[in-house]
């Protein structure tokens, strides 16, 4: 099916089961531990040995040599994988450097071997035993020292302009212009990477956590020099990801490897200290914003440059992405800078470039409103756009309520009540203030397939490689099956996350959820139309309701169309031009009170609130979870989250949960989210948008705010910690 003119009426809009609160369905298979994970897979395979990753002890040069006696002597050690005996490796077009190291070295805790054997303590042991002769290298491992190395991204949109950036800033009545840093941070999911693998002749089955099965599939067929046909993944279950497993990872390669070496199934999961070295991260920023604006606060010139690293061959991190869209102003400019680094691969971390951008540009337009005396909300409102300012009115947004979310959000957290002079409230022994920041998030949508069916007892069954990653996927896939069809949901039964299945959009991106439910639906239009056939109706004229298919006073039940062997079809949902006639984006506003101890500096988030716009909202319950799930990310991006650089030796000095601070229960007060009522007929015929990422967006800028007002005390490098607070109240 092809989606390239808006949405009219369809199934999708009697709203019987869509867009009503929903418990997940899978969530008993979770809690009674039931549900099968990539590690567990005990039911397939058995007999798997087990894996344990080495991990390079150097950022960059050559291993000299490696002794390995030790190891392979060692009890229950059954094979050693090296480059030495893996064979001829490629690498994925979608890693930045190869999964298994040497002689080269690329980066620090690069994967340089696999011991192998009985037990996992006995993997473990003799891993310990593996003996490497280094020759390092002088590596570059600090942003701020190599910024001025930095050069223009190859491929993509690094630079925009509209206008004259330069004229209309240095014109204006007021101006910004600020300088703010992001850190490297950590995807710190619950599951680690994770994969078993298992080899019947020449076909090979990886049971993995991997948010995208058929990049997954592609990735291992190029790197091991395989027919993808001889490649299958399944990945059902996932704990979580945030980006971290939209590639091939080392778990998935290495685990393959030992399976061939060793003649046997063979599991490998990295451990929780071996992953923010090994595998990837959000790459830190320095950002410049500039902007101009009359006495009224009205943006006339706005400017946004970004400078982050990346391993040689790797890309950007494109914070400036939201400066493009989200404000008016004639003149404009955004530009992205790479600086080569020997750090390790620098990638996609939930809402990539807007998570990290919004934090810079929602405090400068904080900063702005204070310049021109106008409040925060009301600046924002001035300065909405309904087109996108850099293309102009010709391309208008498919929909957008980025106002209505500041006003609704302002109205339910008592934003009229914020006190606009920073450091005057007083709650005992803690200064109080109040934050706001616009949410912004890019609607993106991919073509996404499914298989739908129904069974000689009317039951209907969904298969598509879709994952769900924590997020709720099965049950908005449930709930789109139950109301195309006109059943109950627990007459739906859903399968996911198998290359075996059509391929689907997958879990990044923000785009899965809206991707993933509008192919099932392309793939429900095709099952009716044979169902109506079956029936002898007219398909444009049949109901399907309460398990039966109508027309007039006629009726006939699923399961007798269906018949004995039940009924199949296959299709999938693919996109034309409308969101470049169209800017398609979600929208939101975040707002934050908070407390800082006048003595110690610590800072206690009090309350969260927030509202967001972002097309129909499919299972409210499941999508309030993703939302605040996000908000308590963007904490932690504003208060505690960084991996800490050893610059000298190029590695992430933090590399586990005691070192790396994320938020706990105790750091999250109560967290309102208020959902605008939208429904975009441009985006795809469920006139929904994404939801998982839209969160984290200028969450922590709301914080941050929200510390100014309460202290008078303006930070600009992330994360704020006690330290930062107390040295700028002593300047």
């Amino acid at each position: 099916m092809k989606f390239d003119t808006p949405a009219g009426p369809n199934p999708i809009d009697r709203g019987r089961v869509i867009g009503i609160p929903h418990d997940r369905i899978d969530g008993p298979a979770k809690v009674t531990g039931s549900a099968p994970y990539a590690y567990e897979r005990h039911d397939a395979a058995p007999n798997a040995a087990y894996g344990w990753m080495v991990g390079s002890a150097i950022a960059k040069g050559r291993i000299a040599a490696m002794d390995l006696r030790a190891a392979e002597a060692a009890p229950g050690v059954l094979g050693i994988v090296t480059h030495a005996n893996a064979g001829k490796l490629g690498k994925g077009s979608m890693n930045t450097a190869p999964l298994l190291g040497g002689p080269q070295i690329d980066h620090y805790e690069q994967a340089v071997a696999l011991v192998i054997a009985d037990t996992f303590e006995n993997a473990r042991d003799a891993a310990k035993l593996v003996r490497i002769d280094y020759a390092a290298a002088d590596g570059k491992f600090d942003l701020a020292a190599d910024q001025a190395k930095g050069v223009k991204p190859d491929g993509g949109d690094p630079d925009t302009a509209a206008g004259d950036f330069e004229a209309g800033f240095a014109k204006a009545a007021v101006k910004v212009d600020q300088r703010y840093t992001t850190p490297d941070q950590s995807h710190a999911m619950m599951e680690p990477h994770a994969t078993t693998a298992a080899w019947n002749g020449d076909k090979l089955t990886l049971w993995t956590s991997n948010q995208m099965i058929a990049w997954g599939v592609g990735e291992v067929a190029k790197t091991l020099g395989i027919p993808k046909d001889n490649v299958r993944l399944v990945s059902p279950y996932i704990g979580g990801g945030f980006g971290s497993k939209l590639f091939l990872r080392a778990d998935a390669l290495l685990a393959a490897l030992g399976a061939k070496q060793v003649g046997r199934p063979v599991k490998v999961a990295l451990a929780r200290h071996q992953i923010p070295n090994n595998t990837t991260h959000r790459p830190a920023t320095i950002q410049r914003i500039r902007i101009g604006a009359d006495k009224d606060g009205v943006i006339d010139a706005i400017g946004h440059e970004v400078w982050s690293g990346d391993l040689p061959g790797g890309g950007p991190e494109t914070a400036a992405m939201q400066t493009r869209l989200l404000y008016r102003g004639p003149n404009r400019m955004t530009a992205h800078r790479l600086v080569t680094l020997n750090l390790p691969e620098g990638n996609a971390m939930r809402a990539p470039g807007e998570a990290v951008g919004l934090l810079a540009l929602e405090v400068a337009m904080d900063e702005l409103a204070e310049a021109c005396g106008v409040d925060p909300v009301e600046l924002r409102i001035r300065n909405d756009v309904q087109y996108d300012p850099e293309a102009g009115p010709q391309r208008p947004f498919s929909s957008r309520k980025l106002v209505e979310c500041l006003r609704a959000g302002a109205d339910h957290f008592g934003w009229a009540k914020r006190n606009p002079k920073p450091g005057q409230v007083r709650d005992g022994r803690w200064l109080v203030g109040m934050g706001v920041a616009a949410a912004f998030r890019n609607n993106l949508v991919q073509k996404s397939g499914a298989r739908i069916g129904v069974d000689a007892k009317g039951r209907v069954i969904v298969e598509t490689d879709m994952t769900d990653i924590g997020t709720g996927t099965y049950t908005i896939v449930a709930q789109t099956a139950a109301e195309m069809l006109g059943v109950p949901l627990d007459q739906v039964t859903v399968r996911l996350g198998d290359s075996r299945f059509p391929v689907s959009a997958g879990s990044g991106g923000q785009w899965g959820a809206n991707s993933s439910t509008a192919g099932v639906y392309a793939a429900a239009m095709a099952l009716r139309a044979k169902l109506a056939e079956q029936a002898g109706y007219p398909a444009d004229q049949a109901l399907f309701e309460d398990g039966l298919v109508k027309l007039d006073n006629k009726s006939q039940t699923l399961a007798s169309l269906a018949g004995r062997d039940g009924l199949w079809a296959e299709d999938s949902m693919d996109y034309g031009d409308l969101d470049k006639r169209y800017a398609q984006a979600t929208f939101g506003a975040h707002f934050c009170e908070v407390g800082v101890d006048i003595d110690t500096a610590e800072v206690r988030v009090r309350r969260m609130a927030g509202a967001f716009a972002a097309g129909r909202i499919l299972n409210p319950k499941s999508a309030r979870s993703q939302v605040i799930g996000a908000m308590t990310m963007g904490v932690g991006a504003a208060l505690m989250e960084a991996l800490d650089v050893d610059t000298r030796f190029g590695f992430f000095v933090n590399h586990d949960m005691a070192e790396y601070m994320v938020p706990v229960h105790a750091d999250i007060p109560q967290q309102d989210v208020l959902f605008v009522d939208e429904l975009d007929d441009k985006s795809s015929p469920m006139k929904a948008k994404g939801v998982g990422e839209l969160g984290i967006c200028g969450a922590g800028a709301a914080v941050a705010n929200a510390i100014y007002n309460a202290t008078g005390l303006r930070l600009r490098d992330y994360p704020l910690t006690i330290d930062k607070l107390l040295k700028a109240q002593a300047a």
